[in-house]
């Protein structure tokens, strides 16, 4: 079937003002998303902030039905929080894990990530390891296979980097994983949404994401999967009233990921986020994730031809994030140009994704990442500003 571009952009107020390709940083929202979202917030100023929740109790309530049926998962399976970031530090820091344990990760996990387990191993006196690679840079099963041993106690990994388009083989990771005791936690923050993200099929115990990338919900929305059996192992280090239920003046634990909720939350917020995720279902994640890879992977050999321009993706399957080096050019000098030729895109530096980048010789990338409503038009003008800048005048003064 013939993808609707034309639907996609009328839905998408923000393609008349701008040629964004700074997907994964945060998508354009489509214009239900906002539409609700802006409801809500009137709502609020005129009867009063908890009683406009109160009545939009269905719609608040909605993220959680939408995330589970996206991630293949049930509802008390899914906890929402305020960000990525905030769902995987509390996830990890529920795990009991003691001296001499250890954690495997991947060696392009996000900065925040990496940071957070280099603290947990000052904290306790657990030992963190890179997971083997192979030499597409993907995580490599099989070596896995041979670093697990009665001490892993976890096994953390990006499915997609943020500064790479590689996709990590996440189903052969968690089949190793699932045959021992330790658990498997996903940062799907780039991937979901962008690309299908199955918790069965990845079996992976925790999987955290956030709304504003790939999904087009709003930002400060984050959500955490905890798979039903594990949660009882897992005890949040902060506790929240919507994460206990109490019992004659004592207090228990909620089941599920719930316990890592709190009663307060951005209701508008929280309903944009369910209005997202039904957004993209309609869609078909899977209709979707094809005209990304398709975009990206014509924009990748059209990069390719523009003198100075060096593609630094690896992998075997490449997603719609793009990472580019320029010969003689600082990517903030190019992000600077594009945004005044009205085309947006970021620039990731190596503390972003500390060991891989470094490892690469790598201070900073720009990247480019596509959505599935961008034209075919809107990249031919972003090689067309690149070669102005590579080839022209504008180029040699930024030498």
């Amino acid at each position: 079937m013939e993808f609707d571009l034309a639907r996609a952009r009328a839905d998408t107020p923000g393609v008349a003002h701008v040629v964004h390709l700074n997907n994964a940083g945060a998508s354009l929202a489509p214009r239900a998303v906002t539409d609700a979202m802006t409801r809500h917030l009137e709502l609020e100023s005129t009867v009063g902030a908890y009683e406009a929740a109160e009545r939009a109790h269905e719609a608040v309530a909605r993220a959680h039905d939408a995330l589970a049926a996206l991630l293949n998962a049930h509802p008390d399976e899914i906890a929402i929080l305020d960000s990525a970031s905030r769902a995987w530090g509390m996830a990890v820091s529920s795990i009991p894990l003691r001296p001499g344990d250890r954690v495997l990760m991947s060696p392009v996990e996000y900065g925040s990530n990496h940071i957070s387990l280099l603290h947990l191993a000052e904290r306790t006196g657990v030992s963190v390891e890179f997971l083997p690679v192979d030499g597409d840079g993907l995580v490599d099963a099989a070596a896995l296979e041979q670093c697990m041993d009665e001490r892993v106690k976890l096994v953390a990994m990006a499915h997609v980097p943020m500064h790479d388009g590689l996709v990590n083989p996440v189903v052969e990771v968690g089949k190793v994983v699932r045959r021992t005791d330790a658990l498997f936690l996903v940062d799907a923050c780039q991937s979901v949404g962008q690309l299908p993200v199955d918790v069965q099929d990845f079996g992976c115990d925790l999987l955290v994401g956030c709304g504003r990338k790939y999904l087009r919900g709003p930002r400060g929305t984050g959500f955490l999967y905890v798979a039903r059996e594990v949660a009882p192992r897992l005890t949040p280090a902060v506790l929240g009233l919507d994460g206990v239920e109490w019992h004659a003046g004592e207090y228990r634990l909620a089941p599920g990921a719930r316990r890592f909720e709190t009663w307060e939350v951005n209701a508008a917020a929280r309903i944009g986020l369910g209005v997202a995720v039904d957004y993209a279902r309609d869609w078909g994640v899977e209709r979707t994730w094809q005209r990304i890879r398709s975009l990206a992977a014509g924009l990748r050999t059209d990069l390719a031809r523009v003198p100075g321009v060096t593609v630094e993706d690896r992998g075997v399957e490449r997603c719609g994030n793009i990472a580019v080096t320029f010969a003689g050019l600082d990517p903030f000098e190019v992000r600077a140009e594009l945004l005044r030729a009205g085309i947006n895109s970021w620039v990731c530096l190596d503390n972003a994704a500390c060991h891989d980048m470094q490892q690469r010789g790598l201070s900073r990338l720009l990247r480019i990442s596509v959505h599935y409503y961008n034209s075919e038009a809107e990249l031919e003008r972003l090689c067309s500003v690149l070669t102005g800048l590579t080839s022209g005048t504008k180029a040699r003064a930024f030498a």
